[in-house]
């Protein structure tokens, strides 16, 4: 196999808030995995909470080539378990070459990912989108400029309650909130009460990730289902937050990949956990490989690519919350040549 390697900066409609900070822009890398003309393409994009850039995964990737360029192996499986000793320390960089080699090799046997896994795509949950951290009239503004049957709403900030009130009075869709560890016990209970009144599905991640006295309070008294993120990164979390949380949302960036995320919602599924999937703000090389994790999945949250200005990539479109595969083979998706 080759590896080719680019970067992009991919710059966003809206500046983008939530309890940590402002981005406007996001470093993404994408690799592509080439044997005998045919090319797998996977996505890490780069994020400071997680100490990642694209200049050290370039580095990263460069040092460890002869590793990557190897014979193609039996399965994603296989390889995913012949790289993970090489990139333990860096489940990024291990996630978008799991991604693009599942990409590949489906595309060698001529079927789309989600044949690979026996999966059905008749019946998928719908994708929200994500309203962040703004003036109360702004976010009503970027909602009504995009209609969604379901928005995430990010908090953190000292006037949550009235800012969902507002934006209640502009829609009748579901809400989802992401506090992003923002909330304390005490908040996230008495929140809780009142954002039921205002037609909220769940709150995800309300506490800080390693606040387990906290979630396991949180987890007994609120009045919405608790759904773990920063607290359930890589595969042994699952088992964690059994009893902790209500449910999980997957990223295939802080789990390394596709490969680890099936097991996890299988894990998750048999400890009865609801199970989701999210996505970084990414473009649609990343955002086609989660499309195919969906029949298995409760909930979804793909809209990464829809807040770019301008998506470096084609694949699996999200529209009103709908998800529609592409007809290419693998993940579905490729770059756009500019």
């Amino acid at each position: 196999m080759k590896l080719i390697i680019r970067t992009f900066n991919l710059k966003l409609k809206d500046p983008f808030t939530i309890s940590r900070g402002t981005r406007t822009e996001i470093p993404s890398l994408i690799v592509e995995l080439q044997e005998n003309g045919v090319s797998g393409y996977g996505e890490a994009t780069a994020n400071p909470y997680y100490n990642t850039s694209t200049n050290q995964f370039v580095e990263e990737l460069n040092e460890k080539r002869s590793i990557i360029d190897t014979h193609f192996l039996e399965s994603p499986e296989k390889y995913w378990e012949y790289l993970l000793p090489h990139f333990k320390n860096n489940m990024f960089l291990l996630c978008a070459l799991d991604e693009a080699y599942n990409d590949l090799y489906t595309k060698k046997l001529d079927i789309k990912l989600y044949e690979y896994w026996n999966l059905n795509t008749n019946k998928l949950p719908l994708s929200n989108y994500t309203i962040g951290i703004d003036s109360i009239e702004n976010m009503i503004s970027k909602m009504k400029k995009t209609p969604s049957p379901i928005y995430k709403i990010k908090l953190g900030t000292k006037n949550d309650i009235e800012i969902v009130h507002e934006l209640r009075k502009h829609t009748n869709s579901i809400f989802r909130i992401d506090a992003n560890c923002g909330w304390t016990p005490e908040e996230t209970i008495k929140n809780s009460i009142e954002l039921k009144k205002l037609g909220v599905e769940f709150i995800e991640q309300p506490l800080p990730a390693d606040d387990w006295l906290g979630a396991k309070k949180v987890f007994q008294r609120s009045e919405l289902p608790i759904i773990a993120d920063e607290s359930c990164q890589i595969e042994s979390d699952v088992d964690k937050c059994y009893t902790f949380f209500h449910g999980v949302n997957i990223k295939l960036m802080k789990c390394g990949g596709l490969t680890p995320a099936i097991r996890m919602i299988k894990q998750a599924k048999h400890l009865k956990l609801k199970t989701m999937v999210g996505c970084m703000t990414e473009s649609s090389i990343g955002i086609s490989a989660i499309a195919h994790l969906t029949p298995l999945l409760d909930y979804v949250d793909m809209d990464g690519a829809l807040l770019l200005k301008d998506d470096i990539a084609s694949g699996v479109k999200v529209t009103n919350g709908i998800i529609t595969f592409s007809n290419k083979n693998g993940i579905g998706a490729s770059l756009i040549e500019k």
